[in-house]
């Protein structure tokens, strides 16, 4: 009889195979050993073999056992590596519109701090993925959950992102793709972003469009972006040169929303027409545009305040540009609106005087001297500042420092030193003062206590230009070269290419013999002034210094090509012909300085030696006389016409007799030469930057002093000279008196 196996026990499977089960009820299939299975004995009557209560194969303890071979089914798997179930749709729904919502803010926050590109990247992902998010919408048959909002907020955000990166094709296909989908009813407002776009790109006609399509598709707009569109279509107009249009917009803007910019726009189309009534009716309204939350400050004046908020700098900054406005309107409009100038000013100081805006009459006092000065009325101008002498102190400061450069113009220096010092008694801060006091000492030439106060007016005003140029100057006078490049080479990175301060570094290089220097900062100031002859012949010179005479001969073309009559210039091709023994040419160009300087005798007697040197002895000795003739007292003419006349055999006595007694005279009565001195420095008083650049360089060009070459004319050959040694040595005579 069969037992059923003890609860617990082991079995062993190992030589059971596994097989299909029987093809009918109670057939026996013989295992591959020939054995009856497991189950029946032989002789035993044939029952239903009895199942184990545990699943074969999976002892409660497999250790060392192997289990049966079989594809375990789906409730048999081990549930610790089982693949974790799919999350719902609408969880991952949620989860990409999160994301997206991230790298929006993300974007915007790159594009605040100024990473345009990374701002861009993140919008472009977010744009990506909010496509991802529409698609598994769709696939999932969600269509009807797509969130057209967040679709457009990712759109605009890439388009927004596209223009700030300068990519405007890009940005304006994507701002197309917005406003052609009808179920955005606010894309309208992308149609200014276009219009900026072709603003920016100077397509007036395409803005001006986009901004009247952008009125026509937003209705229930606000008052305030609604005038706001207007005022981009009346510069587009201004922009076109179409006045009238934009003075309709302008106009409209000011029934609707006056502002001190739209005024004065349009005071400016008024002027461009020339219509001088309309003018002073619409600066009469730019004085009548109130300031909104002045009214209040004023009620605090006496009250006791404590730091200043945001809005009260809201409200400075807003009347700081009204004053602006005011100010340049007035500067504009006062030349014409009457019959003369002056007239005009005073009818615009009684409209200030009458409105509240009074405190901005003394400005165009000042305004109005300043139109003297440019009309070089200088006592004018001064009567004009003096009247500001008993006025507030600030004033005051600025009268006396115009006055003080008024003054210094006129080469009244004690004046102007008395001025410059009431204006820094008034104000110690006074950069612009602190300037024409050191100015001032220059002149007198005390030149350490005039570095004092250029050094102080930079210590106020880091950036004073003025103070800095002539501290550069004054350096240079006290021959301290280094302290001057540090100055000039400090106010470069201020004013970038100024020609002045270019020429200054170059010739700082100059007397540092520097010259590979000095002619790049030449060259440089050569950008800025391209036919300045004096800048081409100053390069020829420093390569001439460096014997390069190919690049010597270009630039001292260059600079006779642009200038004609530069004396330097033809002086040097001249010589630089003779040494080339291109004497034809040479004395084309000798010829040239003789007729520019008709009373200097040495261009004449450069002549007549290129003719000796061609051969043409006759024709010399004929100019040599014809010098002598002209300039009798010419002791070098004289000792050509000797020298040349004994060599050639003929008739010198007289010649010979009346150069001795010049040489007498010339030794009795030898001058005294002083040495020569170096004319003041131009330098900048006046407040404003350094004056734009010029034809000519801002310094005088000036060059070495020539060596004197003290040699007599050869003999002949029983003297013990060939003639053409005597030759050479006549020319080196005639080139002791070129540069």
């Amino acid at each position: 009889m069969f037992n059923p196996p003890v609860q617990g026990a082991q079995y062993n499977f190992d030589n059971v195979v596994q097989r299909p089960p029987p093809s009918s009820y109670m057939r026996q299939q013989p295992s591959s050993k020939g054995r009856i299975p497991t189950g029946s004995r032989a002789g035993a009557p044939q029952e239903r073999p009895v199942t184990s209560n545990r699943g074969a194969g999976f002892p409660s303890s497999s250790s060392g056992k192997k289990g049966l071979e079989s594809k375990p089914g789906p409730s048999s798997v081990n549930t610790s590596g089982q693949k974790a179930p799919e999350e719902p749709p609408e969880v991952l729904f949620k989860k990409l519109e999160k994301e997206i919502n991230s790298l929006l803010d993300k974007s915007a926050e790159a594009k605040l701090v100024g990473n345009l590109s990374g701002s861009l990247s993140l919008a472009k992902e977010a744009v990506s993925k909010e496509k991802k998010l529409r698609n598994l919408k769709e696939d999932a048959g969600a269509a009807d959950q797509i969130n057209i909002d967040l679709t457009y907020a990712a759109c605009v955000n890439l388009g927004i992102h596209y223009q700030a990166n300068g990519m405007f094709e890009e940005a304006l296909n994507t701002y197309s793709l917005v406003v052609r989908n009808k179920d955005y009813p606010l894309s309208g407002r992308l149609r200014v972003n276009m219009g900026n776009i072709y603003n920016t790109q100077e397509k007036y006609s395409s803005a001006i469009k986009m901004y009247r399509m952008a009125l026509d598709q937003m209705q229930n707009i606000g008052k305030h972006m609604k005038f706001q569109i207007m005022r981009n279509i009346a510069n587009g107009f201004v922009k076109m040169g179409q006045f009238h249009e934009a003075i309709e917009n302008y106009e409209n803007i000011m029934q609707g929303e006056p502002d001190h910019r739209a005024a004065f726009n349009l005071i400016i189309c008024y002027y461009a027409l020339g219509d001088t009534e309309k003018m002073k009716k619409t600066f009469t309204m730019l004085l009548s545009i109130e300031i909104i939350g002045t009214q209040e400050d004023d009620e605090e004046d006496g009250e006791a305040k404590g730091p200043n908020d945001s809005l009260s700098e809201y409200i400075k900054e807003k009347r700081r540009e009204a004053f602006k406005f005011i100010i340049d309107a007035a500067k504009l409009i006062a030349p014409v609106i009457e019959k003369d100038w002056i007239t005009g000013y005073e009818a615009i100081a009684e409209a200030l005087r009458n409105s509240e805006y009074s405190v901005l009459e003394s400005e165009i006092g000042i305004l109005k001297a300043e139109q003297y000065i440019k009309m070089k009325d200088y006592d004018k101008a001064i009567e004009v500042f003096k009247s500001f002498e008993k006025k507030d102190q600030s004033l005051m400061a600025r009268a006396a420092t115009n006055i003080s450069f008024l003054y210094f113009i006129e080469k009244d220096f004690k004046n102007a030193e008395k001025y410059a010092d009431i204006a820094i008694k008034t104000d110690r801060y006074n950069a612009k003062a602190l300037v024409n006091k050191g100015n001032c000492l220059y002149t007198r030439g005390e030149f350490e206590t005039s570095k004092e106060f250029y050094l102080e007016a930079i210590g106020v005003e880091a950036d004073c230009v003025e103070a800095i140029y002539n501290l550069g100057l004054v350096n240079r006078k006290m021959e301290v070269d280094l302290e001057a490049l540090q100055a000039f080479e400090k106010l470069q990175t201020i004013m970038a290419n100024a020609p002045e301060v270019m020429y200054q570094i170059a010739s700082i290089y100059e007397n540092a013999r520097n010259f590979k220097q000095a002619i790049k900062w030449f060259n440089l100031l050569l950008t800025a002034l391209p036919s300045d002859p004096g800048v081409l012949q100053k390069i020829g010179f420093l390569y001439s210094q460096l014997n390069d005479e190919n690049q010597a001969f270009h630039y001292y073309m260059e600079s006779y090509r642009h200038l004609p009559v530069n004396i330097e210039a033809i002086s040097w091709l001249g010589v630089f012909y003779v040494k080339s023994e291109l004497y034809e040419k040479a004395c084309s160009f000798f010829e040239r300085a003789s007729q520019i300087q008709p009373g200097e005798p040495k261009w004449k007697i450069m002549v007549a030696s290129c003719f000796r040197r061609m051969g043409n002895d006759n024709k010399a000795i004929e100019l040599y006389k014809k010098i002598h003739e002209e300039f009798p007292d010419n002791i070098d003419c004289l000792q050509y016409l000797v020298s040349h006349l004994k060599g050639t055999g003929q008739d010198y006595e007289n010649y010979s007799t009346l150069l001795k007694k010049l040489l007498r005279e010339k030794e009795m009565n030898e001058p005294v030469n002083d040495m020569p001195q170096q004319s003041a420095p131009v330098y900048v008083q006046q407040p404003p930057p350094p004056p734009p650049p010029q034809s000519q360089p801002y310094m005088p060009v000036k060059e070495s002093a020539p060596k004197e070459v003290n040699q007599r004319p050869g003999t002949s050959r029983k003297g013990g000279k060939t003639l053409a040694t005597k030759a050479e040595e006549d020319w080196s005579i005639q080139e002791s008196y070129l540069p």
